[in-house]
């Protein structure tokens, strides 16, 4: 049986994706929807020449012979195309953030649950045999002080730089490095963040803001602190560092350091965690063991935190996760 595969949205991320399900022999990629028809064309042709292209998802779902979606739009645009798998009863794997906002997403878990579907979220850095290393040096002395960053430049798609259209960075980007926090340290009670925007010539359309920070307090009792900023033209640091008794970890998505005051030893990253992540979502469509790290409802979890950062840098107050859930 081959395991029939939808796309909506051909752009970069989707054609990561598109290679890792080539390789699978069990899948087949049979059509993909992109409003840019060219792209969808070329996207098409890559999948082996068996795919039909879109320019409207909704007609490629009108078309049936789909099995389960891959959901790669900006963040803008999601929402109905899951509404939509939901309530027809298709799995989907969706990248993150899971929405420009706070309420589709509350709706899309609303959907997902009452559909009792297999969804997976696209938090790579879950499936990476470093964070695997990293829970178990943290199991017996747990993380009490957490460090996060996502420091680096200001992607080149117009909307990224648009606040309604984004999320703001703390959503687009940095959502990876509350996701391992919460992965590491475990849920967070309470937020207190602060952003800061200035004119920049570069970006004269920007309304997001380019330096962002934010205080957390952990269930667990830990603290920590999240900052980003996309003011650079090159990634500077991109990471957790988490420190527990007589132990400091230092996470990149490419290297781990573990630190017990014998120096400072670093291992690089084995295999690829975008290959691990599909394979467990075509797994768990086809009814073998379920396996994935970020089912809908989890990254909820991490959407909701980061909207509370936001929130707070908003009203200038502490937030708790979930406070206002509709």
């Amino acid at each position: 049986m081959s395991l029939r595969i939808g796309f909506v949205g051909g752009g970069g991320i989707a054609g990561r994706h598109l290679q890792n399900l080539l390789s699978f022999p069990d899948v087949s990629v049979v059509a993909v929807a992109d409003p840019a028809e060219d792209r969808a064309a070329d996207f098409a042709s890559r999948a082996g020449g068996r795919a039909r292209s879109y320019a409207d998802w909704r007609a490629m779902l009108d078309a049936g012979g789909v099995d389960a979606l891959f959901v790669c739009t900006p963040p803008f645009a999601h929402g109905a195309p899951e509404l939509a798998a939901a309530e027809a009863g298709i799995p989907f794997f969706v990248e993150k953030p899971l929405a420009a906002d706070a309420d589709t997403a509350e709706e899309i878990g609303r959907a997902v649950a009452r559909a009792d579907l297999v969804t997976a979220v696209g938090y790579h850095w879950r499936y990476l045999d470093t964070v695997e290393e990293a829970r178990e040096r943290l199991a017996e002395r747990p993380a009490r002080l957490v460090n996060g960053y996502w420091i680096d430049g200001t992607p080149p798609p117009a909307w990224w730089s648009k606040q309604d259209r984004s999320g703001g960075q703390f959503v687009e980007q940095t959502t990876h490095i509350f996701d391992l926090a919460r992965l590491l340290v475990g849920e967070v009670d309470e937020c207190h963040a602060y952003a800061g925007r200035t004119p920049r010539e570069a970006h004269p359309d920007s309304d997001v803001a380019e330096c962002s920070t934010a205080a957390l307090r952990f269930a667990s009792g830990a603290v920590g602190s999240i900052s980003s900023t996309c003011l650079l033209h090159w990634p500077h640091r991109i990471g957790l560092n988490l420190f527990g008794d007589g132990v400091a970890v230092e996470l990149t998505e490419h290297e781990l350091m573990v630190d017990v005051g014998a120096g400072r030893p670093v291992r690089g990253a084995q295999g690829d965690p975008f290959v691990r992540e599909d394979r467990d979502f075509v797994d768990a469509v086809m009814e073998g063991e379920n396996r994935i790290r970020a089912p809908y409802a989890e990254a909820l979890e991490t959407h909701r935190l980061t909207f509370a950062a936001l929130r707070s840098a908003a009203e200038g107050r502490p937030v708790r996760p979930g406070e206002d859930r509709r």
